[in-house]
């Protein structure tokens, strides 16, 4: 039989400056690894990535399905950032290729722009920034409120959602938020029944959701004219979540205060590209580039995160936190004293009744002796993890290899 692959010919592409912690952590497991600053498109993003076992990436690559098909070798992939909309996962998982994030590292990070973007549009920084760099001395407290005693509305109580509450809290703000699950709340904040009712309390409306088919448009015309005259709408989740067009409209008219947006529906894939918005010169609108997670403590976490998961699954099969994949969380396989370690066999393939019949078919026919064995389904495609004996792995694989069903074996020992 085989040896398994050496960990010096897994090559790892890494795009978009993943922090250097991440990369090193990858290196020191043994792996081939090779960086790039920022992201690729077309025929040169597929030559590169076309013989690479794991790729990474963050926000600014796109692994469409017609790209990942023409990557014969890779394994796995790894999103170093918290979204994974911009890997077709569906076709990732039918060709047995999981896809890891990190989608709680950078809460923090978030949280406190939240924070910090409530007390600028509550007194106007933007503007009286603006206003002293070109000379002009505004020292009115005109339209300036302190945040003690304002309620603060939160859209998705999730892990930044909930911290941001804790934080508002401590700076005297009351806190009610909307979910669509029932959610505990932290300290005194307090679940409403809806989002009209939500928008209707809120001096402040702040969004932290997904992006879904139910949350896209979540905020339009309809939900702005809902949101009390002279408050202030923050979107750090998703571009797509808000109708900007509908949003300037009621800057303009004066029906909101103003806003603070770190997402769009359309971005720029790279630093220096020209960036359009309709909310552009428009009063007290904070507009930042996407940089709600980014800080170096957040990419230091998420580079850890990702790189531990990859690793993970590299070295044991270990697919937990995969976002596409069955989650099988494995343990290291020890080598006993004087002996050989077991042979383990990563099987992913279709989800169809009768497959693990098979398997077990085979196995009795070839009287294979099985240690462990780990399954799991998610959707259209099955992950069965299994520790056989040295002696038994080869022609094991063959019949495994052999069934219709089968979308990829990898063995490790």
């Amino acid at each position: 039989m085989k040896t398994s692959f050496p960990k010096d010919k897994i090559e790892i592409v890494l795009f978009e400056s993943i922090h250097p912690d991440g990369v090193a952590e990858l290196e020191s497991t043994g792996y081939t690894v090779r960086t790039h600053k920022g992201a690729l498109e077309g025929d040169a993003l597929l030559e590169e990535i076309r013989r690479a076992h794991i790729v990474g990436i963050r926000s600014k690559t796109t692994l469409t399905g017609e790209v990942l098909e023409r990557c014969e070798r890779l394994l796995a992939i790894g999103c170093f950032c918290a979204g994974t909309n911009q890997v077709d996962l569906e076709t990732a998982a039918s060709a047995g290729i999981p896809v890891f994030n990190s989608p709680f590292s950078n809460t923090r990070s978030v949280a406190e722009l939240t924070i910090a973007e409530i007390v600028c549009l509550h007194r106007r920084l933007t503007e009286r920034s603006a206003a002293a760099h070109q000379g002009q001395w505004d020292k009115s407290a005109s339209g300036s409120h302190e945040v003690r005693g304002k309620t603060l509305g939160i859209v998705g109580y999730g892990h930044i959602g909930s911290q941001v509450s804790v934080l508002a809290e401590s700076m005297g703000m009351r806190v009610i938020y909307f979910d669509i699950a029932s959610k505990l709340p932290l300290g005194n904040a307090r679940q409403v029944g809806s989002m009209s009712e939500l928008l209707a309390q809120s001096d402040v409306v702040t969004l932290h959701v997904p992006e879904t088919g139910t949350t896209r448009g979540l905020i339009g015309r309809d939900e702005l004219g809902r949101m009390r005259p002279g408050s202030y709408l923050i979107n750090n989740a998703r571009g797509t979540v808000v109708d900007l067009d509908a949003l300037a409209d009621a800057i303009r008219s004066g029906h909101l205060a103003g806003a603070a947006l770190d997402v769009f529906p359309e971005e720029p894939a790279r630093t220096g590209d020209p960036f359009v918005s309709p909310m552009q010169g428009l009063s007290n609108v904070i507009l930042t580039p996407h940089i709600g997670g980014s800080t170096v403590e957040a990419q230091q976490a998420i580079s850890l995160d990702v790189a531990h998961k990859l690793a993970r699954f590299v070295d044991t099969g270990s697919t937990v936190g995969s976002v596409n994949a069955p989650e099988v969380d494995l343990p290291e396989q020890p080598t006993p004293e004087g002996g050989q370690r077991p042979h383990r066999i990563l099987n992913f393939h279709r989800n169809v009744p009768g497959v693990l019949g098979q398997i077990h078919k085979a196995a009795a026919e070839l009287r294979v002796n099985i240690s462990g064995q780990y399954l799991r389904t998610r959707e259209q495609v099955g992950y069965i993890v299994i520790d056989v004996d040295p002696s038994d792995g080869e022609e094991f694989v063959a019949r495994i290899n052999a069934i219709p069903e089968t979308i990829r074996t990898r063995v490790l020992w």
